[in-house]
């Protein structure tokens, strides 16, 4: 593998001093990889008009084509900032107009691309801001595979297509998982509870493995929600990634309340709990049950 920088005309940052990121990675066969730490792009997804697309520029690599607005990562970026950060860079796209759904990564050992799928929560208009587009569109899911498109996108693109059926979401039953950890947690409930809350919600914010949630892609970014029950009602953690519901009555109720809600909007819901009777009542509803380990394998 080697460094190349670019020619002139080549990918550029549209505003400030060119990123140690922006240059090429020559494979030993001779392809070319644009991203010195890799690349990632956004497929938004407005739930009326369809995905984000960038037509590009005829001079750029694979110009004529249509893919994802996107680029070369900086040091030490996550995929999903690289993601957001391109595409406000490239089309204007507003970070907090997007809830990210999950990361699907082609990763070739030299190099690798992120693709992170978002769901539009404020529509918002694209803007051209950078040279290497001649146009931004809303295209319909059914009006992708019409265009010509970027091979690398056109590879992808079926993958990405059929995991847009899937939307996870978890309920987690608080007072079931902090009772399979046996680090004193009956004396102080209300502590005990706000450690594992704050870790699903930090679980929630970096996402889960995709074969966790037996889903096709990378990680995911499923809704979180957290039940407290009793004593555990007073815990206030800080967990702004997840949503804590405290049960007025019995958790299982509450639990149940939540699953039914969500087996409408959501695919797969995960209840997680080792409590077979509420296993039973969940399952009925549609939703899928793993046990209390499965949760705290993840936490970190």
């Amino acid at each position: 593998m080697t460094i190349q920088p670019p020619a002139p005309g080549e990918p550029r940052r549209p505003h400030g001093p060119r990123d140690p990121g922006d240059a090429w990675v020559v494979a030993p066969t001779g392809e070319k990889y644009w991203g010195r730490f890799g690349a990632a792009g956004l497929l938004a997804l407005d739930p009326v008009r369809g995905v984000l697309l960038q037509h590009r520029v005829s001079w750029s690599h694979f110009g004529d084509t249509w893919a994802l607005p996107g680029g070369a990562r900086h040091e030490g970026e996550s995929a999903r900032d690289g993601a957001l950060r391109e595409s406000g860079e490239e089309a204007g796209v507003p970070a907090d107009a997007v809830s990210p759904r999950f990361e699907s990564v082609l990763d070739l050992g030299i190099w690798s691309y992120s693709t992170l799928v978002a769901d539009v929560t404020t529509p918002f208009e694209p803007v051209i801001s950078d040279p290497e587009s001649v146009a931004l569109e809303w295209v319909p899911v059914d009006r992708v595979d019409d265009l010509p498109l970027h091979p690398g996108f056109a590879d992808s693109w079926p993958a990405l297509r059929a995991a847009l059926a899937s939307r996870p979401a978890i309920v987690v039953d608080v007072a079931n998982v902090m009772g399979a950890v046996p680090d004193g947690w009956w004396k102080d409930r209300a502590g005990a509870t706000t450690r594992i809350v704050t870790k699903v919600s930090r679980l929630a914010e970096r996402g889960v493995d995709a074969e966790a949630l037996g889903l096709s892609a990378t990680r995911w970014f499923p809704s979180v929600t957290a039940v407290l029950e009793g004593q555990a009602r007073s815990a206030a953690p800080a967990a702004p990634a997840i949503e804590v519901r405290r049960a007025p009555g019995e958790g299982d109720d509450e639990i149940v309340a939540v699953a039914r809600e969500l087996v409408a909007q959501h695919r797969p819901v995960v209840v997680v709990t080792s409590d077979r009777e509420l296993a039973t009542r969940v399952e009925e509803l549609g939703a899928v049950v793993h046990g209390a380990r499965w949760l705290l394998d993840q936490l970190d």
